[in-house]
């Protein structure tokens, strides 16, 4: 299922540029603008659902924090279960983690270790933006660490320049393109 050009910009006019943010030379996409307009939400709820309601998915999995919001939503208009993926030290339950490189260090994600209860899950990865890839390629491991197929990571924008998803280890699919 392809965006209609309609539809891309109704979802493009509704994400806000935010110059020199978090640092000069840097624009910062920001969603909030998308998430407020309830037009160019449902529009993208609405595309993301016809696409996937054909995956035969057992769960999606949102990276922390708006992956939570994509995904919970998504999750409910499928009939499916949501599992989030959250930075270290966020989850009560015996978890499984795994380390990712950043500019400057490592970060951490975790997830339940009987987050996928279902035997030989199929599941999203959902996440507002792909940038580098080292968060979405930490959860894909997640997954599949914890005994689920991944079958596809999905990001609302993907800043193309970087060539984040040459080291996701699934299919990406990303609505909104950014050169």
């Amino acid at each position: 299922m392809t965006l209609t050009k309609e539809d891309r910009e109704i979802i493009e006019k509704s994400i806000r540029d935010i110059p020199d943010f978090p640092k000069k030379g840097i624009i910062f996409k920001d969603i909030t603008t998308l998430l407020n307009n309830p037009n160019a939400f449902k529009t993208l709820i609405n595309h993301l659902e016809e696409r996937y309601k054909g995956y035969n998915l057992d769960y999606i999995a949102g990276i922390d924090a708006r992956g939570f919001i994509f995904g919970s939503i998504l999750a409910d208009r499928l009939n499916i279960g949501f599992v989030p993926i959250r930075k270290k030290g966020k989850l009560p339950y015996t978890t499984v983690s795994e380390k990712y490189s950043l500019e400057y260090g490592f970060d951490e994600v975790e997830v339940h270790i009987d987050a996928f209860p279902k035997e030989n899950a199929r599941v999203l990865l959902i996440d507002d933006l792909i940038a580098t890839g080292g968060t979405a390629s930490a959860g894909v491991s997640l997954i599949k660490k914890v005994g689920a197929e991944c079958v596809e990571a999905c990001f609302i924008l993907e800043l193309d320049f970087l060539n984040g998803r040459k080291d996701i280890d699934t299919e990406v699919y990303s609505v909104i393109h950014i050169d």
